[in-house]
């Protein structure tokens, strides 16, 4: 499928006034009495929700930065050193409060509540939506929605307790006390409930942008969450399994799986395509910074820099379980590319067994890799994968095993048939055996793709500590040469730091 060149319109802060560090004043484009006067205004003025969701410091760059440096699997590339900063913080799962990557991840995740605040306080729901306009200003409405639970979502998970912000923020209400995590799900199931009631279905939504399939996924990555996490959650007595399996059934069979697993990863071919749920879109005018985070140095004759390495155990598990998976192997490592400065092939890891220098050491993740060599500029313009049917496939086959109601197998097998594998054995060792298989199964399938962090620690500590950590620092072929030791305590590594900025602007907060 061509690649869908939406351009995102400009957004209006409208009345961000002197905020605290997480929040910034955005450039009045429109008045707040035209951004949503009519379906156009408000078209665009949703426009710069998403811009904010994709910018740089979201999912353009810092967002990505942050959550693929702490999540267990990555090392950082600045200064090729295992004793950089970022290496000895970040990426060892020590993250600092003042981190820039921190601080402004947290500020743009803000920022874009902030702009969905706006458009739901200035917009009202139309009960009685019986022509075209009236229809799109609610599935407008809908997605304001959306996008606020996916991004409280996205906080309450990495932050643990952050301060709840419903309303537009004004020179009043900046100082804002945090909210315990059972009240932000509270909200974001709240916001998910109101965006299904006005959001089109699949096949009416807008090219390129999420039906109501979507917040349907989203609800069930809540439910799942909820279910499994060491944060408070409301009415821990809920069968959130039940839940989480309710939603995403809601979604089963209303998207399919591309044939080609590598051509999710082409930038003309792989975007918006059928197995497409959520995907951000960039273009001409709004492009991806990824190939600085993920394309080696020299690796095209532009200016890339290889931020971003992943750490050797992960490519050694995938073989071991799956040696003849060839095609998500190419489709997810680099393990060697030709440098275009001298025309020389450069080996990684494990085509450089050795593993004696950072350069070598790792292997690069293919999906956001820039595969045009002769490219001259830092950016191009392939969508990021937010959720995607095989993702959704694995989450059915992970919630049946919890409800134990016989149809776990047959979605991994849905997943595995696509690349030519079968499901490995431990699928059919009993439930404890198979919840271990497929939480592994994120990794050789979706790994790179946004959800390590997340999937990493939804399990708890134990978890998290026993499958991520443990193996790492243990790994076989550890070099303290080039590897980082991953962080053991729980109070560090389960949550990040709040940003020192919001600490010393909201006197509401203190920690």
């Amino acid at each position: 499928m061509k690649l869908f060149r939406k351009t995102i319109l400009a957004f209006s802060a409208l009345s961000i006034m002197a905020l605290s560090s997480c929040l910034k004043e955005d450039p009045p484009f429109l008045s707040e009495a035209s951004a949503y006067a009519n379906v156009t205004n408000a078209k665009a003025s949703l426009g710069g929700v998403y811009e904010a969701v994709s910018s740089f410091d979201y999912y353009g760059y810092n967002f990505l930065y942050l959550t693929y440096g702490n999540s267990g699997f990555y090392v950082s590339g600045i200064h090729n050193s295992n004793t950089a900063t970022d290496n000895l913080f970040l990426c060892s799962l020590k993250a600092q409060p003042s981190a820039p990557y921190n601080e402004k991840t947290w500020g743009r995740i803000y920022s874009a509540i902030d702009r969905c605040n706006a458009f739901i306080q200035n917009t009202s729901i139309i009960s009685d939506s019986t022509n075209k306009d009236m229809a799109d200003m609610n599935d407008f409405i809908g997605e304001a929605y959306f996008l606020r639970a996916f991004s409280y979502f996205n906080l309450v998970r990495l932050w643990g307790e952050v301060p709840l912000r419903i309303e537009q923020t004004t020179m009043h209400n900046v100082p804002k006390a945090k909210s315990s995590t059972s009240e932000i799900y509270t909200q974001i199931l709240a916001d998910i409930a109101q965006a299904k009631k006005l959001m089109y279905h699949v096949g009416e939504q807008r090219d390129g942008y999420p039906a109501n399939e979507a917040v349907s996924m989203l609800e069930a990555k809540v439910y799942m969450t909820m279910a499994t996490t060491d944060d408070d959650v409301p009415q821990t007595g809920e069968n959130y399994w039940q839940k989480a399996y309710d939603a995403a059934k809601e979604v089963y069979g209303k998207y399919s799986l591309l044939s080609d697993y590598k051509a999710l990863w082409d930038e003309e071919d792989g975007n918006n395509t059928d197995e497409a749920i959520f995907e951000l879109q960039y273009n001409d005018v709004a492009n991806s910074n990824y190939v600085k985070l993920f394309t080696a140095s020299k690796a095209t004759k532009g200016n890339t820099w290889g931020r971003l390495r992943m750490n050797a155990e992960l490519i050694d598990s995938h073989d071991s379980i799956y040696p003849t998976d060839t095609i998500r192997r190419q489709g997810t490592y680099v393990t060697g590319y030709m440098k275009q400065n001298n025309n020389k092939y450069q080996k990684c890891y494990p085509e450089d067994t050795k593993r004696a220098k950072m350069a070598t050491a790792f292997n690069y993740l293919y999906k956001y890799w820039e595969k045009n060599t002769q490219s001259t500029v830092p950016y191009n313009f392939q969508n990021f994968k937010v959720y995607r049917y095989a993702d959704l496939l694995l989450m059915l086959a992970e919630i049946s095993n919890e409800l134990q109601n016989g149809e776990a197998l047959g979605y991994v097998t849905e997943v595995l048939a696509r690349v030519g594998q079968t499901p490995q054995a431990e699928y059919n060792n009993g439930q404890d055996a198979f919840r271990r298989a497929i939480m592994y199964e994120y990794r050789y399938e979706l790994l790179g793709e946004g959800h390590d962090w997340f999937n990493n620690r939804r399990r708890g500590y134990d978890w998290f500590k026993n499958e991520v950590i443990l193996p790492h620092n243990n790994y076989v072929n550890f070099n303290s040469n080039v590897d980082v030791t991953l962080e053991t305590s729980k109070d560090v590594v389960m949550h990040l730091p709040i940003p020192t900025s919001e600490i010393n602007t909201n006197s509401e907060i203190n920690n």
